[in-house]
């Protein structure tokens, strides 16, 4: 599982002109469930994503995690990240699970980071989505559960 991970003041993401999750200060998670990720993977981007520790706190750039700073993610579907680039001009997407398999990898994320207590919003999962954000400092990270 891949998230590209950025600290917001604030996001939204808009489906066919519906605004389906916004959220104030937090992260925006752009998530790939890849075609070998399990259960293990859910958990873990879970608790990464709770306790990454990326907001400012006094004069620390990087001390306090989205609980603390009462913060929202919203997590958004997002196949395309797990392509692969490395060789050719046309990305391969063929390291991204199937649908189906993601749909329900996707859903046990969004319900692991609801039951550590932090508030999620989604996007749509399979939809033409418009994302609205801005990126604070600007802070982006790339978390993959295959490095642990």
């Amino acid at each position: 599982m891949i998230a590209v991970v950025q600290r917001v003041t604030h996001a939204q993401v808009t489906v066919a002109g519906e605004i389906v999750g916004r959220i104030n200060a937090g992260l925006v998670a752009l998530v790939a469930i890849c075609a070998e990720d399990t259960d293990a993977d859910t958990r873990w981007m879970a608790g990464k994503l709770a306790t990454l520790r990326i907001f400012r706190h006094g004069d620390k750039y990087f001390d306090h995690d989205v609980a603390q700073i009462g913060g929202t993610i919203l997590l958004i579907s997002n196949f395309t990240v797990a392509a692969e680039t490395a060789t050719g001009r046309r990305p391969s997407l063929s390291p991204a699970a199937p649908p189906e398999k993601a749909r329900v990898l996707f859903d046990q994320l969004v319900l692991a980071t609801r039951a550590l207590n932090i508030p999620v919003e989604t996007g749509r999962f399979q939809a033409e989505m418009l994302v609205d954000l801005q990126n604070d400092g600007p802070v982006t990270m790339i978390v993959d559960s295959r490095s642990h």
